[in-house]
């Protein structure tokens, strides 16, 4: 039954998807993007749950906003948003990008993944942005738990000079990240650099580009979850 109801769930996806084909520039087109945003994407459940958090003077993070929520971002004063997931013509972010627009508000994308890690350029464009995007910024992922944690806890560490230790509590069941679950492996990565920089400290950029291994921490974390979650 479960099976079937996920079969299902992505022979309609598939459909709405292609229904939308990128574009929300006829009727038809925009018809087939907010159901999609709707229920594809999951957005009436962040109608009221946003997310939302500061974490730094003029530095938030949430979850997916709709076009409601970033009318309310401006006229918080945000002036750049960033998208950390795929830059992708999907529904979510055909809007995003309109919106913004309208709003005259810069719209940035820096994918990174809540269940895989990267190579170290993605991370260190993310820092690139930090550093130049206009403020006071927005940064997002869909849920607002797991991409926007770490995103959350690279910033304080690259920008605010934060220990590995506070940064870490931006991946949180506060935010419901969980990590007992694959998204975990970005808590193992936080824990990868305080480890690796424990008797020769390095800021963060510096480790990204000499001495993070994706590979040996992926295989860390794989024989941490084999054991159990235990050392």
């Amino acid at each position: 039954m479960t099976n079937l109801l996920k079969s299902r769930l992505d022979a309609l996806e598939r459909y709405m998807r292609r229904k939308l084909d990128g574009d929300i520039s006829t009727p038809a087109g925009r018809r087939a993007a907010f159901w999609h945003f709707q229920l594809m994407d999951h957005a009436f459940l962040r109608i009221l749950w946003t997310n939302l958090h500061e974490i730094a003077p003029g530095i938030w993070r949430s979850n997916q906003p709709d076009r409601r929520r970033l009318h309310r971002y401006h006229a918080m004063g945000i002036r750049t948003v960033v998208s950390l997931r795929a830059a992708t013509p999907s529904s979510h972010m055909l809007f995003e990008q309109e919106t913004c627009a309208e709003l005259g508000m810069t719209f940035l994308t820096a994918t990174i993944r809540a269940r895989r890690l990267l190579p170290p350029e993605r991370y260190l464009a993310l820092l690139d942005i930090f550093e130049t995007a206009e403020r006071p910024l927005l940064f997002h992922c869909k849920s607002g738990a797991d991409r926007a944690g770490l995103a959350a806890a690279l910033y304080l560490m690259h920008i605010e000079g934060k220990s590995v230790e506070e940064a870490a509590k931006m991946l949180s069941p506060r935010y419901l990240h969980s990590r007992n679950t694959r998204t975990g492996i970005l808590d193992h990565m936080l824990a990868a650099y305080a480890a690796d920089t424990a008797d020769r400290p390095m800021p963060i950029r510096e480790w990204l580009e000499t001495r993070y291994d994706a590979a040996a921490i992926t295989e860390d974390f794989k024989r941490w979850q084999a054991a159990g979650g235990r050392r």
